[in-house]
């Protein structure tokens, strides 16, 4: 008889029921618990104030793609830099709507170069993102996302198709794509992997904004109103269907290969 080749080792993923008593999981310091309650928190209440001091700066800023165009441009040869500089912050923050700067980095660079731009800025935000739920864990992203909401993502943390599960996630429009890289951390999701899914899920939407402000600034009108009408279609199906569409990927992360035994007729 042949000797049964051993099966690698499955990493150890957070059961549903751990994100309501993620102490229980793994002991952490007092220190690291307490940093991980306040500490975004603590950190909304500074950026809050900072732009409540610099209201009238940054709303001549973000109030529309134009007015980002023309504070970008005024930095000169760093241009590129500040713009992905501040698609970084709008990325860590999320308070700021993804889209202005996105269309705004076609209106500035053009619709390749502004994709370009605009993914380098939301890849190290998202980075940022990831590590900081991975970091200081389930209390801290509970602070961003809220208990109730996060609890409903126990299945897709703790599955075996997490990969899958937050692809279709970051591609489905609606879906506050910011925060959820924050819950990523969360999964067992492998950094490279949260890095392609994200990516490959998110650029569509990426490429649209920037064709959006490409047309705009070479005032090709037919083109710009095409895609947003049908970016407008894609938001509007993704609201009105988010419960159906998040039940849908539940279902395929729990939905059983026919290749993997069957644990319950083990003896």
């Amino acid at each position: 008889m042949k000797a049964k080749r051993a099966k690698p080792p499955v990493p150890e993923v957070a059961k549903p029921e751990e994100l309501q008593a993620p102490g229980e999981r793994v002991a952490k310091p007092a220190g690291a618990k307490l940093l991980a309650y306040v500490a975004f928190p603590l950190f909304l209440v500074a950026i809050f104030l900072l732009l409540w001091i610099f209201r009238d700066q940054f709303y001549r800023i973000f109030s529309s793609a134009e007015s980002v165009r023309d504070w970008v441009l005024g930095w000169g040869l760093v241009a590129p830099l500040v713009f992905m500089a501040l698609q970084f912050i709008q990325v860590v923050l999320f308070v700021i709507p993804g889209e202005v700067t996105q269309v705004a980095g076609g209106y500035l660079f053009g619709m390749w170069l502004g994709t370009l731009y605009s993914l380098i800025g939301i890849l190290i935000g998202s980075t940022v993102n990831f590590y900081l739920g991975r970091t200081l864990g389930v209390p801290f992203v509970e602070a961003i996302f809220g208990a109730e909401r996060l609890k409903r993502f126990g299945t897709i943390l703790s599955s075996k198709r997490a990969t899958t599960a937050f692809f279709l996630l970051f591609a489905i429009p609606g879906i506050p794509k910011d925060a959820l890289s924050y819950v990523a951390g969360l999964s067992s999701l492998r950094f490279g992997w949260f890095l392609l899914v994200s990516t490959v899920g998110r650029l569509p939407g990426i490429l649209g904004s920037s064709a959006i402000g490409g047309a705009v600034a070479r005032q090709m009108w037919l083109t710009v109103g095409f895609v947003v009408l049908a970016a407008t279609i894609l938001l509007v199906l993704g609201l009105l269907y988010r419960e159906q569409l998040h039940r849908f990927v539940e279902r395929v992360v729990t939905k059983k290969n026919p290749q993997e035994p069957d644990e319950s007729r083990r003896e």
